[in-house]
């Protein structure tokens, strides 16, 4: 190309033109990896300790101001899969219920052998708070529902659409797909992760009140357990976590939880399925080890000392009527009578009585089936 002739579009004299037409950046605006070659680059730039954290609290901060809560409301859990074993921690964090009977009147039991909360649905539940030692002020207690199968744990515990769209029991500020709720505190603030989309409830810890050492939290559950479109009979645990003012986990308690129609008798039900299983399990351990006894040769066991003595030992019996005890005393001489005979005695006698026994029989059947003969001179009537 001749020195007189311009330069075509995109050719490689008007791309540098293009290029030297750019001004020179600032210092400050200089690019990351052009920064990186500075020998004065600041330290602070790949320090993670100094990372803007507004993003991750954003991600994790459920939409307070749609629900008209505070903007510096807790951040609820953001795990994916909530553990359910229990911690009591250093303040051993523990929970315990009033005790109640089975009875089919009763709206809410708890079970200490199954850990399992039977309620009715929207009833009061009392669930008591007890630490050893007080945790730091502002400290909070949340409570969360997941599943306890592993099939469903990833899923979110929610209200079926039923009882959601219902303006049955709805009153008050939690919102309406919310299993949990708290009755009777008005500090009681219901969260919902943007990340996991779990849902909880949370409500400041309470120092007990003079002479309680515990303190006493009211729980409702907004939904029956059969419901379709919600649990649909998948068995749900309720995790109550105690935790500190900077989002610390002080403590974990947890307990599964059965919303139904007659709490006393589904307690009483598989309270006895439990014993039923438990006695059935005993039962097959015992015959197996019946089956190796069996099959191992061994020396008859010798009578024991304890058998011996109960064989001397003296009993009253208390017999209502005459007849009835006249009946019972001849059967003790009878007894009494063969303890003093030998052996091969009673044993001769039996068999001298066989032969006669055995006469009569045959007597007696050839009797039944013979036809009787007529003698001469005998009419026979009809």
């Amino acid at each position: 190309m001749s020195d007189g002739e311009p330069d075509e579009p995109l050719s490689q004299g008007t791309f540098r033109q293009l290029w030297d037409s750019i001004p020179e950046p600032e210092q400050s605006q200089m690019p990351m990896w052009s920064a990186l070659e500075d020998p004065n680059f600041n330290d602070q730039w790949l320090n993670l300790e100094n990372f803007n954290n507004t993003f991750l609290e954003r991600s994790l901060m459920p939409s307070c101001s749609q629900a008209g809560l505070p903007t510096d409301c807790p951040v609820a859990p953001a795990s994916t899969v909530l553990a359910t074993t229990d911690y009591p921690g250093a303040h051993h964090f523990e929970l315990q219920f009033h005790k109640s009977s089975t009875a089919k009147s009763v709206t809410c039991t708890y079970s200490p052998i199954l850990n399992k909360l039977f309620c009715q649905l929207a009833k009061t539940c009392p669930i008591q708070i007890r630490v050893s030692l007080l945790p730091p002020p502002g400290s909070l207690l949340r409570a969360t529902a997941v599943y306890k199968k592993s099939e469903h744990v990833a899923e979110v515990v929610k209200r079926c659409p039923h009882h959601e769209r219902s303006s049955e029991n709805d009153a008050g500020a939690a919102p309406p797909s919310h299993l949990i709720r708290v009755e009777g505190n008005g500090q009681a603030r219901y969260m919902e992760d943007s990340h996991s989309k779990r849902q909880s409830v949370v409500v400041p810890y309470e120092v007990p009140q003079v002479g309680s050492d515990c303190t006493t939290v009211l729980y409702n559950f907004m939904c029956n357990s059969s419901c379709m479109g919600g649990m649909n009979r998948r068995p749900i645990v309720s995790i109550i976590t105690l935790e500190g003012p900077d989002g610390q986990l002080l403590g974990r308690q947890c307990f599964e939880v059965r919303v139904c129609a007659c709490p006393g008798r589904d307690r009483k039900g598989e309270e006895e399925n439990l014993r039923k299983q438990e006695a059935l399990e005993k039962g097959g351990l015992a015959t197996k080890r019946t089956i190796q006894e069996v099959s191992q040769p061994h020396d008859p066991p010798a009578p024991s000392k304890k058998k011996l003595a109960s064989d001397n030992e003296i009993f009253t019996l208390q017999v209502k009527g005459r007849e009835r005890y006249e009946m019972l005393k001849k059967i003790l001489e009878a007894l009494e009578v063969s303890d003093l005979v030998p052996g091969n005695v009673v044993e001769a006698y039996r068999q001298q009585q066989r032969p006669k026994a055995a006469q009569k029989k045959k007597g007696s059947a050839e009797m039944k089936k013979g036809k009787k003969l007529l003698v001469k001179g005998e009419m026979d009537s009809d």
